[in-house]
């Protein structure tokens, strides 16, 4: 695992810890999005300066995350979670099968979430009738945790969601 970074000069994120696993077994079980989460948290979170609230904070986060991928119910392929930091902020990324109408889904959600009025979008979502879907869950990290988030195309049948997340800040 070498260093993260983009091209266009953004500052390098240092890996920190990355687990791969078969997306039948991920999806076999609810319980796997709690278990990973939490076991990343507590190895990402011990030499931060409150290591119990970040811990606690960036295990919300991973597992929200995690149900977005389990919900798509795919079988085949693999689910990769990696986390890199660099100073305040950890970055999440979370690649996972998708198929391009759910791809057009999360294109949009993001773009959505850099939108002007993602307060009104996020309030209108959550004080609904229905169930939270993909999109509040996107919406939640960027308003409760001040979250920047992009989504990438992984060979053609794959997304990579990138979180950004400045835990150490809020």
């Amino acid at each position: 695992m070498g260093p993260v970074h983009d091209l266009a000069g953004e500052p390098t994120f240092d890996p920190m810890i990355q687990i791969d696993m078969e997306m039948g077994a991920f999806v076999s079980a609810w319980k796997h999005c709690d278990y990973v989460s939490t076991y990343m948290a507590r190895m990402i979170s011990q030499n931060r300066s409150d290591s119990v609230r970040h811990s606690n904070l960036f295990s919300s986060a991973v597992n929200e995350l995690l149900e977005v991928a389990f919900r798509t119910r795919h079988a085949d392929g693999e689910l990769a979670c990696r986390v890199s930091r660099q100073g305040a902020t950890d970055r999440i990324e979370l690649t996972f099968p998708c198929v391009p109408e759910e791809r057009q889904f999360y294109e949009e959600a993001v773009a959505q979430v850099a939108g002007s009025e993602i307060r009104e979008r996020y309030l209108n979502s959550v004080s609904g009738d229905l169930a939270p879907n993909r999109e509040v869950v996107l919406l939640e990290l960027a308003i409760d945790y001040n979250a920047t988030l992009s989504v990438e195309e992984v060979d053609g049948d794959a997304i990579k969601l990138v979180v950004d997340l400045p835990l150490e800040g809020l």
